[in-house]
């Protein structure tokens, strides 16, 4: 399956041009060009919300096996989620996989 969404830039500590970044969130994410520019921090949060959305989206195609689904489209955007995160001041938690259960009352022997 072809996409044309180009590969992102490395993960590193480079810094990301403004065009550039535009450019490939713009492809990514529908939003305003208004938005993409707002460096905010609010701004920001809110475009790191919008990216978790397309990201959670992209990867349900991908579990459910949709025609629709774009491993070059769900690899940019999880590298754009990181990138973004990364400029916010957030770092990746450790996703706890276990649930704690709730205490059961037991019932007393009689």
């Amino acid at each position: 399956m072809r996409s044309h969404s180009r590969l992102p830039p490395p993960d590193d500590d480079a810094q990301w041009p403004a065009h550039e970044r535009a450019a490939e969130l713009a492809r990514l994410v529908p939003l305003w060009p208004s938005e993409i520019a707002d460096t905010s921090r609010a701004g920001r949060a809110r475009l790191v919300a919008t990216l978790y959305r397309a990201l959670k989206a992209e990867r349900r195609r991908g579990v459910g096996g949709h025609w629709s689904y774009d491993l070059a489209r769900h690899a940019a955007l999880l590298a754009a989620w990181r990138r973004e995160r990364a400029a916010l001041g957030l770092r990746d938690a450790p996703v706890s996989r276990t649930v704690p259960r709730p205490e059961r009352k037991r019932a007393s022997a009689r």
